[in-house]
């Protein structure tokens, strides 16, 4: 009997402790820009809860975040990119937010690739 009881108080805790477990996921997004302003601005925005890390190449147009599916989902990731300027393969930018960028900013149009 005393056996069953720290059997059964052993799998509680794994149970507990599983579902304490956060759920960390990796995605690469595709997120249109041209400069390391651009970098700093997608980065900047995703500082965000959930977030645990965010990397944006200027020459690759890749993102690779770092986030807790539990607290944010990878929609909410295009979205928080989109209104910050930049499009996503997923959701695109506002036409008024992405023409209040820097002119060596505007992907949509014109190719800056390397300055900056």
């Amino acid at each position: 009997m005393k056996f069953k009881m720290i059997l059964i108080g052993c799998i509680a805790i794994f149970s507990i402790s599983a579902l304490a477990q956060s759920k960390v996921v990796t995605a690469t997004i595709k997120v249109y820009g041209n400069c390391s302003m651009c970098k700093k601005r997608i980065e900047t925005a995703l500082d965000y809860k959930g977030i645990k890390k965010a990397e944006w190449s200027p020459k690759t147009k890749e993102l690779v975040v770092v986030y807790n599916s539990d607290k944010i989902t990878e929609k909410k990731i295009h979205e928080i990119v989109a209104a910050a300027g930049h499009d996503t393969d997923l959701v695109k930018a506002k036409d008024e937010t992405y023409a209040s960028l820097p002119f060596c900013c505007l992907y949509r149009d014109h190719d800056h690739s390397g300055k900056h």
